[in-house]
């Protein structure tokens, strides 16, 4: 399997088994993430550096006014899109096998989480795994140490506060907060 293939299948929802084409390339995938994400977290770069090595690990550049402050994390690396002057701050996690959409002007605080897979409850075949693509709109501000969940989308322009851990999707110019993440306002 290649990874447009593999992109379609999560792009459709399918279900991963494990052993599966799909499973194997993940586990091929990581072990080069884990490599660029060493070089990425293990000494000094330059914001162009960072760029460049964002793109060795996504397969596509980066937005014009990319930022990145290390340490980055993801287990997959293929499937995060980033749109124009996106600011990744340190320690976020990317478990992006279900894909990774952010849109233009969005500012991802400390140590922030996306997570588009889910296990199947089944017990028999709890290794098998559910994919749901995160999409985040342009102008979102996501808080330090804020959970966005498979399948969530954030509307242009909301707010994610800190800590929040968002479960269902997110109109545009809210604000929410929380575990789970609710509406606590709306901004004008």
């Amino acid at each position: 399997m290649d990874i447009q293939t593999f992109r379609a299948k999560t792009a459709r929802g399918e279900r991963i088994c494990a052993g599966s084409d799909a499973h194997i390339l993940m586990h091929s995938a990581a072990e080069e993430a884990r490599r660029i994400t060493c070089e990425i977290n293990g000494k000094f770069h330059t914001a162009g550096e960072l760029c460049d090595l964002f793109a060795q690990l996504t397969g596509k550049k980066p937005g014009e006014g990319f930022a990145l402050f290390p340490p980055l994390y993801t287990d997959f690396g293929k499937n995060i899109t980033v749109g124009k002057r996106v600011f990744i701050n340190a320690g976020c996690c990317f478990q992006d096998q279900g894909g990774i959409v952010i849109g233009d002007d969005c500012l991802i605080g400390h140590q922030v989480v996306f997570a588009t897979l889910n296990h199947v409850a089944e017990v028999a075949n709890r290794a098998d795994m559910i994919p749901a693509p995160i999409r985040v709109g342009n102008s979102v501000w996501i808080g330090s140490h804020a959970t966005i969940l498979a399948g969530v989308t954030l509307g242009d322009g909301c707010i994610v506060a800190a800590g929040a851990v968002v479960t269902k999707d997110v109109p545009a110019k809210a604000v929410v907060g929380g575990v789970p993440a609710r509406i606590l306002k709306y901004i004008e």
